[in-house]
């Protein structure tokens, strides 16, 4: 892989994700997760780095739902960052950070932080942004503005902004994991990786009584565990879902394919969306924060 897509602008949980996996290779930032995969799917960038889901807030329905109807990209890894939460200020307001009026971020970093913005700063109005480095970003071109950013420390170094509260989450053990979207099957290499998953799209007959409970008996009798299930709409109308699976374990030549079989033989639809290594990055401070030349 040579080139990397992410969320960006530079300094967001996911250049961060980025970085850990893909530490030489060269990244490209776009402004939105659509945007992301449309890169990969152009061949603008070899893969993207796009979150899927935090443990606080749950699943990225937007990834969730491009991956699923827009675009036929499948998942060729996964990997879990801490994210710590801090609340960030330009320099010029360091002594007066309470009189702070709105604070920009993320719509998830927002809600992961709700309990010290109501305590600590609940005269402010929150701003949403579509990313937490763009809300440090924003602080750091409209320095006269009585407000601050919820964001990382990546962020805070890149746009020289100052961390005025640490770990300002309200829950412990916030992590988010995000998934690497690409057309090619190159071969991931590096010391975090964990396990395996395969992750599945289930589609249920609409006529057929009790098909979950049989979907669910398919994996359960050949001993699979499942990491994940969740529904999500198929957006044809009011009560048509399909079901996303994280099965743990990677793809066989037996019990995987076997459950498949058996799921279209009941009239479901089966669509493997990926099977793929899983990294788990234990501390931001294994992150390089090295600079990739151009």
């Amino acid at each position: 892989m040579k080139t990397i897509g992410f969320l960006g602008p530079v300094g967001t949980f996911t250049e961060m994700a980025a970085m850990s996996i893909f530490p030489k290779q060269k990244r490209k930032e776009f402004s939105t997760i659509p945007a992301c995969m449309e890169g990969v799917s152009t061949g603008e960038v070899d893969a993207a780095v796009v979150p899927l889901e935090n443990a606080i807030e749950g699943s990225v329905n937007l990834t969730l739902d491009y991956i699923i109807h827009k675009h036929q990209l499948p998942i060729v890894g996964e990997v879990v960052v801490p994210v710590e939460q801090h609340l960030l200020i330009h320099p010029k307001h360091m002594n007066d950070w309470k009189a702070v009026s709105t604070i920009y971020s993320h719509p998830h970093a927002i809600a992961q932080c709700h309990e010290f913005l109501r305590t600590a700063l609940p005269q402010g109005e929150v701003e949403y942004t579509n990313s937490t480095s763009a809300a440090a970003k924003f602080i750091m071109e409209n320095s006269d503005l009585k407000a601050a950013a919820i964001g990382n420390e990546l962020a805070a170094k890149t746009y020289n902004l100052s961390i005025i509260a640490k770990n300002i989450h309200d829950y412990d053990n916030n992590r988010t994991r995000f998934v690497i979207l690409s057309k090619k099957k190159d071969e991931i290499i590096t010391p975090y990786t964990v396990g395996h998953k395969t992750t599945l799209m289930v589609t249920l007959p609409s006529d057929y009584s009790g098909a979950l409970h049989q979907v669910l008996s398919a994996f359960s009798w050949r001993k699979l565990n499942l990491s994940k299930i969740e529904s999500r709409p198929m957006k044809t109308g009011l009560g048509n879902y399909f079901f996303v699976i994280d099965v743990e374990q990677k793809m066989d030549e037996i019990l995987i394919p076997g459950v498949m079989a058996e799921l279209e033989a009941l009239g479901c639809g089966v669509r493997v969306l990926g099977s793929y290594p899983c990294f788990t990055i234990a501390s931001v401070n294994d992150v390089s924060k090295k600079p990739i030349p151009e």
